[in-house]
């Protein structure tokens, strides 16, 4: 046989292998979505939780923790604190090894029934691969937080649990009544009420392909816009075919905005998925050149048109941040005045 021979014959098989791979990993890629991911137990009187740092410093916020824990009393929970939560190490709440051994402590404790983020900023990335996760995985707890804790959003989200996108310990740092709501989600989400939410539309909300009763159901996913870029390409990355996904931001500028949401149209972020909701863009920066539209209007020219986008869901870095429930199927109900999202509890 000629070498052209042997090495047509290698490019053929190589072509074979490469299209039964792919296709073997598109289909269990896209089997995810089918799967129902694992439920933590409700939240009961007399059960405890941890409060504790995976990322940012807490510097001078003592009080701040102090005022979290004595909520989650008033709700009938016992509540610990990590044992290096006001460590300090430059940007970070401790060392690397600190922040996951309080992290890998609480994973593996079956007494500690849900772990709440004292506060986000960065570091939670860097802990995320040094932990074991088979304790959780065989008895799952809740994960609460937002911003910088989306990056255990997404990767507890592959590894089959449900999480809470709520509030975190730093949060009653706000105004008393402007939390009201924000403090009672994240108590429903818990104690396993019910989650409903009705937003007025904007008039920036697009509305493409609904059905005739208008409603749209699927498995809820998201959080922050740039830790959800981050994850791009690794085992954390979450698969959005047939989701609902929800994104929100804080002080980036526009153009930022637009370089992330373009990045992920071009992994195929966007392909499939049902809807998107936004929720809130705060502090967004001005650029000494004018971007030239709305935030609204960015995002809108960045998604496929033919995918419904709703805006302003009160969720984010914002006072009034409804409590979610990431990898939970929900019902979303569109019409002229406003939209409803309701969590299925069955």
């Amino acid at each position: 046989m000629s070498k052209k021979a042997i090495f047509k014959g290698v490019f053929i098989l190589l072509l074979i292998i490469t299209h039964k791979t792919v296709g073997q990993v598109a289909v269990e890629n896209d089997s995810i979505k089918k799967i129902k991911l694992k439920r933590p137990s409700s939240l009961k009187v007399g059960d405890t939780i941890v409060i504790l740092a995976p990322a940012g410093i807490l510097k001078n916020r003592i009080p701040t923790i102090q005022k979290a824990a004595k909520l989650a009393e008033s709700w009938g929970l016992k509540v610990v604190l990590g044992a290096h939560i006001f460590n300090q190490n430059h940007h970070f709440s401790g060392t690397d090894e600190q922040r996951t051994l309080d992290f890998q402590k609480a994973l593996d404790n079956p007494n500690i029934k849900a772990i709440w983020a004292a506060r986000g900023g960065y570091g939670s990335v860097r802990v995320l691969d040094k932990l074991s996760y088979a304790a959780f995985v065989k008895y799952p707890k809740w994960i609460i937080g937002y911003s910088d804790i989306t990056a255990f959003h997404s990767h507890i989200h592959n590894l089959g649990v449900e999480t809470i996108h709520g509030m975190m310990a730093s949060s009653l740092e706000e105004n008393p009544a402007s939390i009201r709501k924000t403090i009672s989600s994240l108590k429903s989400a818990l104690f396993g009420g019910q989650l409903a939410y009705t937003v007025p539309s904007s008039k920036y909300n697009r509305n493409t392909i609904l059905k005739t009763d208008n409603v749209i159901e699927g498995q809820l996913i998201g959080g922050n816009l740039s830790i959800l870029m981050s994850m791009l390409g690794s085992v954390s990355q979450v698969n959005t075919a047939h989701k609902i996904l929800f994104i929100e931001e804080i002080g980036e500028y526009k153009y930022s905005i637009d370089r992330m949401l373009q990045s992920l149209k071009r992994a195929g972020y966007f392909k499939n998925v049902k809807a998107i909701l936004v929720g809130d863009m705060s502090n967004i920066k001005k650029n000494t050149t004018s971007w030239g539209s709305s935030i609204e209007e960015l995002i809108l020219s960045a998604v496929p048109e033919e995918i419904p986008v709703l805006f302003d869901f009160p969720s984010g870095h914002e006072a009034d941040n409804r409590a979610l429930i990431f990898g939970r199927d929900l019902q979303l109900t569109i019409n002229d005045t406003e939209y409803s999202i309701v969590f299925k509890r069955e």
